[in-house]
């Protein structure tokens, strides 16, 4: 696996994640990509999404295609923060072909807000600490 990344997540492709060209449909690698941010954010980082008062929002996702997947291949998804801010971070990741081919590569980013009111507020502290882990080096502000 590649070192460029922190964190890691298997997924094996569904036969529904194919599309009439007989590959895995865009989507999918924006599905991935979110369902890793936020299976290490309540496993890793302790998030409890249904009930936290601080909520991470998606402002920008962008994702690049390098090379085609389809099912029954398995998508190995790497996952680092290439900026942790105040309140918000930028999550990259890159998924892979089980054969080491670069599949695509994409990001997120996340400002953390008030649930109920919806303004900015700093990271909690507690998944800083655990982000931090993530944190390409040079790349806090």
């Amino acid at each position: 696996m590649n070192a460029d990344y922190a964190h890691w997540v298997s997924v094996p492709t569904r036969w529904k994640d194919n599309d009439i060209y007989g590959h895995v449909n865009n989507v999918v690698h924006y599905s991935l990509m979110d369902t890793a941010i936020n299976e290490w954010m309540i496993r890793t980082a302790g998030f409890e999404p249904g009930s936290a008062g601080v909520i991470g929002l998606c402002v920008e996702s962008h994702c690049s295609y390098k090379a085609e997947v389809a099912f029954p291949d398995t998508i190995d998804l790497g996952l680092r923060i290439g900026r942790l801010g105040n309140s918000s971070v930028r999550w990259e990741a890159g998924l892979f072909r089980s054969d080491g081919t670069l599949v695509a590569e994409g990001h997120f980013v996340h400002v953390f807000v008030g649930r109920e009111d919806r303004r900015p507020v700093p990271v909690p502290e507690a998944i800083r600490t655990e982000m931090l882990k993530l944190v390409r080096t040079g790349d806090t502000a």
